[in-house]
């Protein structure tokens, strides 16, 4: 009796509820893999088969991930090769809103723990669905395994089950619209912009991008101002080097906020002058101007400068006319060889090469050349041969006492060649805003750094008074060429310094040893071994004594740097945020002028040392001596081109505040206070 009863119950229940199956794998497990497995489904989705559904679910262990239809910077997404080739053709992917994943410092798009992808086919399918599912995991290592399969359609019946668990999956995957009511993107040289907005604000955004032909999309920098959201991506080729130009292409995207995401194609413009800094095209005039004069107070043209007194006082007769055309034609040099600049910027820029301000000086060759050159400005200076060249030759290694003015044009682009190294007030973001421009903008910027650089020079040419007020020549001219001299020779043995980056430190010694020997033995012969000797002996104590002050006005008598520096990258600065530490970055090179006058005047202090090595504070150093990929990119990301470049982060601070190129004691430690929230 019992028996009847419970078999009329189990009848019963057939009756009311749902018994459609869907086509099912099952769980599907490799042996070669056991962190991961998977299931598929299949179901038509009406009567007449015209479309049918698929749903492929993945479980992961903790720790394991798999990837995303555009994986990011490592890894492959999930795929299946299918037994019939048309049904591949006819499938649709959906893929749901994916997560990021760093790890050191590689990002990507996937999913970790449990997700499930649905394909609709359209059309009319074969009754058997047979393929093999290739899926990735990766942890600490990287697993790709492969799960055949076969599906029966005519054993799927219609599955209240399967149609909702189709639909949580579907309803996972981002929609066309409902986030942003607007969004762009615009492309400047290795970073793509994407703009958007939402009047409701935003909490918490992400943003995920699909691979384009040709490119590789870094990290995104994600920065938010009420309504406005702006994500910046580093942009490169396929081998890492700099990206194509990407304008007019069209870029799939997927943006993220609180379990809302919106799928979105934007075509991808050129990005507007005006938005690299935010500032209008007439204030970088003017800070390009500005930049330009307060090169002529950098240490790398005071050498030239003293040659272009030198020069006037070498004039025989100092008459107002032949004063003004030498400073004009000083001053057509400083501009032409400014646009000369230019003219290498345009050439790098449509090659895709690095763009930066004094990046010349990380090339051997050009080093070498300057050395050459500042070598025999060194031995003109100090009298030990003269250059008279016939008048029809349209260049002069040095100021002559007679000749035309291809001497003085050859001051003015030498003057500019070693301003290069420096790195002004307002040069930094002139520069950025130029390299980041149209070219018609980039070459007015640089025009007007020329303009700038050559307002002294004008002035004088203007007003000839002002230089022929200089006393009447006499024998303290030799003595004024000597010390001019020997400035152009700290200059020469200082760039022959920055080979060690290229050739070893012995060979840049015996280099510079010949070199010193050739000039004494030259000197002997020209002045006496008694006078040679007592010039040479002044010098080395003059040296030693100026090392000593630079030793001892620093606060550490030893010299020696206590600061402990990190290699520089954004994880790490990330890494420090994260535990409410304040970061220091400093971005340098070893010919930077400015750079060195930073480390001696400002960062070697006592004071300022004892803050950088607190336990609070990470210090991050990046050397941008040698080409640097990740340098150049960390630069452009602050819309910057040139060094020294020094930022400063912190709980108060997390999006870091620049400092000036010119650092002072009072900028860093307010600054690293402020970073930190203290009073």
């Amino acid at each position: 009796m019992r028996s009847l009863f419970r078999a009329a119950f189990g009848c019963f229940l057939m009756l009311w509820l749902n018994t459609g199956t869907a086509a099912d794998s099952g769980w599907l497990q490799s042996p070669q893999n056991t962190h991961a497995k998977v299931r598929l489904q299949a179901q038509p989705a009406d009567a007449n088969a015209q479309h049918t559904r698929l749903l492929l679910s993945v479980s992961l262990e903790k720790g394991w991930k798999t990837y995303w239809r555009s994986p990011g910077e490592g890894g492959i997404a999930p795929s299946i090769s299918w037994q019939n080739a048309a049904v591949g053709k006819s499938a649709t992917w959906f893929w749901p809103t994916p997560s990021r994943f760093d790890v050191a410092g590689i990002t990507t798009q996937g999913y970790h723990d449990e997700v499930s992808l649905p394909l609709v086919f359209a059309g009319k399918t074969p009754e058997t669905l047979s393929g093999t599912l290739t899926l990735p995991v990766c942890s600490n290592v990287c697993i790709l395994t492969d799960y055949p399969f076969s599906l029966d359609l005519r054993k799927s019946t219609e599955s209240e089950d399967f149609s909702r668990e189709f639909a949580v999956a579907m309803g996972k995957v981002p929609i066309a619209q409902g986030l942003t009511d607007k969004a762009s993107a615009g492309y400047r040289s290795g970073s793509l912009q994407i703009d958007a907005h939402r009047a409701q604000g935003w909490q918490k955004p992400e943003l995920f991008i699909d691979t384009l032909e040709g490119s590789a999309f870094g990290k995104p920098v994600v920065k938010v101002e009420g309504e406005q959201l702006r994500v910046t991506l580093p942009v490169t080729d396929e081998w890492g080097d700099d990206a194509g130009e990407l304008s007019g292409k069209t870029v799939s995207v997927v943006l993220s906020d609180n379990g809302l995401a919106q799928q979105m194609s934007l075509k991808v413009g050129a990005l507007p002058a005006q938005s690299v800094k935010g500032i209008a095209l007439w204030q970088v005039a003017l800070m390009a101007l500005a930049g330009g004069f307060i090169l002529n107070l950098m240490p790398c043209v005071l050498p030239v400068l003293g040659m272009k007194l030198g020069s006037i006082l070498q004039v025989a007769e100092r008459d107002r006319q032949r004063v003004r055309v030498q400073f004009l034609a000083s001053s057509a040099g400083i501009i032409t060889s400014l646009l000369a600049l230019a003219l290498l910027m345009t050439v790098l820029r449509l090659t895709h090469q690095t763009l930066g301000w004094g990046i010349q000086f990380q090339n051997p060759w050009f080093i070498g050349l300057m050395v050459l050159v500042t070598a025999l400005f060194t031995a003109n200076l100090l009298g030990l041969f003269e250059i008279n060249l016939p008048s029809r030759m349209t260049t002069r290694l040095a100021t002559q006492k007679r000749g035309g003015l291809a001497g003085h044009f050859a001051e003015g682009a030498f003057a500019t060649l070693l301003a290069t190294p420096c790195s002004a007030p307002f040069l930094g973001t002139a520069v950025a805003f130029a390299l980041a421009a149209s070219l018609p903008v980039l070459w007015g910027v640089f025009l007007m750094l020329g303009a700038g650089m050559s307002l002294p020079w004008l002035m004088i040419a203007l007003w000839p008074g002002l230089a022929l007020r200089l006393p009447r020549p006499g024998r303290w001219m030799l003595r004024l060429r000597l010390t001019l001299g020997f400035l152009m020779l700290a200059a020469c043995l200082w760039l022959l310094s920055l080979m060690q980056n290229h050739l070893s430190v012995q060979t840049v010694i015996i280099i510079a040893a010949l070199l010193l020997l050739v000039l004494t033995v030259a000197s002997a012969r020209h002045y006496g071994v008694r006078s040679t000797a007592a010039v040479t002996g002044g010098g080395l104590i003059v040296a030693v004594i100026i090392f000593f002050g630079l030793t001892f006005s620093s606060g550490k008598p030893s010299g020696r740097d206590e600061i402990r520096w990190q290699p520089l990258s954004e994880q790490a600065i990330e890494d420090a945020l994260a535990q409410n530490k304040v970061v220091f970055v400093d971005v340098t090179a070893d010919w930077c002028v400015t750079c060195k006058a930073n480390k001696y005047n400002v960062l070697m202090r006592e004071d300022v040392q004892k803050a950088l090595t607190e336990n609070h504070v990470v210090a991050l150093r990046g050397d941008w001596s040698l080409p640097s990929r990740n340098i150049t990119e960390f630069l452009q990301k602050r819309g910057s081109v040139a060094v020294p470049f020094n930022q400063i982060y912190g709980p108060s601070q997390p999006e870091g505040e620049i400092l000036s190129p010119l650092l002072t004691r009072e900028a860093v430690l307010q600054g690293l206070k402020k970073a930190r929230g203290a009073e």
